[in-house]
């Protein structure tokens, strides 16, 4: 459901663009986003399913800015990815319906030590996602598997969402991190569109504050792209690690301490 909400400070405005900006490059070099944007608008005393279904609007600008970017610069190999499009689609419809029906207690208390295990990988690999690999899955059962389950999470909650398929391109698929990259940031659009749309039915989407956000979203996913096609996997790895850190140490403060 559209909701026009008029009613924040007009001070507020420009540090929602400033904050979906940064969130949108962050997002498209090594996931982590939501991490930034979600947090800032839950504070304007939204309910979660306003924050989220907003989130995922603003983020759609951001995710889609990077695949246009990434498409038109010819990075994208369409026939690789058909079939975790379609899988990611099914997996984020499904986890979006199920927001408000099911506990996430569990999510928020596994996610982040999945995310340091992730870190602690890349770190004591130090050649990892640098070099493509021969593949240990088909493309086919990879993306059923994983366009399923990181799909349905990220409809459902969200967090490191583009750390997951990152590091699941890289260890399993053997793509190189730019290659991976690419190919994260278009199942994040995906799974943002499709969330979207499910959300437009069970929350208000709250236009005037996600129009601003969508501006910087757009913004910094074209800075993203350019950053990951010119600077490539040397740039992407620290950040990737970094990103990953503080998602989790985030997220382990909101589920043990908070």
């Amino acid at each position: 459901m559209v909701f026009l909400d008029f009613s924040l400070a007009w001070w507020v405005y420009p540090l929602l663009f400033l904050c979906a900006l940064f969130a949108g490059t962050m997002d498209t070099l090594a996931g982590g986003g939501g991490l930034i944007t979600v947090p800032v608008l839950m504070s304007l005393g939204w309910t979660p399913q306003d924050a989220l279904g907003t989130n995922k609007f603003q983020a759609s600008f951001g995710s889609g800015s990077a695949t246009l970017h990434f498409a038109r610069a010819g990075a994208i190999a369409w026939r690789d990815v058909a079939w975790g499009i379609i899988f990611t689609a099914a997996g984020a419809a499904l986890g979006a319906w199920a927001v408000g029906m099911l506990p996430v207690e569990f999510l928020k208390r596994l996610i982040p030590v999945l995310l340091i295990a992730m870190a602690v990988y890349f770190m004591v690999t130090p050649n990892l996602g640098l070099h493509e690999k021969a593949p240990r899955l088909n493309s086919f059962p990879f993306h059923l598997i994983f366009g399923l389950g990181i799909g349905f999470y990220d409809g459902f909650f969200g967090p490191g969402t583009g750390s997951f398929w990152t590091l699941c391109y890289v260890a399993l698929l053997g793509l190189d991190l730019r290659r991976a990259t690419v190919r994260t940031k278009v199942m994040n659009f995906v799974s943002n569109i499709v969330s979207l749309a499910v959300f437009l039915f069970i929350a208000h989407i709250h236009v005037i504050p996600g129009l601003v956000m969508a501006a910087g979203q757009f913004w910094g996913g074209r800075i993203g792209a350019k950053l990951v096609l010119h600077r490539g996997s040397r740039l992407i790895r620290p950040v990737f690690v970094s990103v990953a850190l503080v998602i989790a140490v985030k997220l382990l403060y909101d589920a043990y301490i908070r």
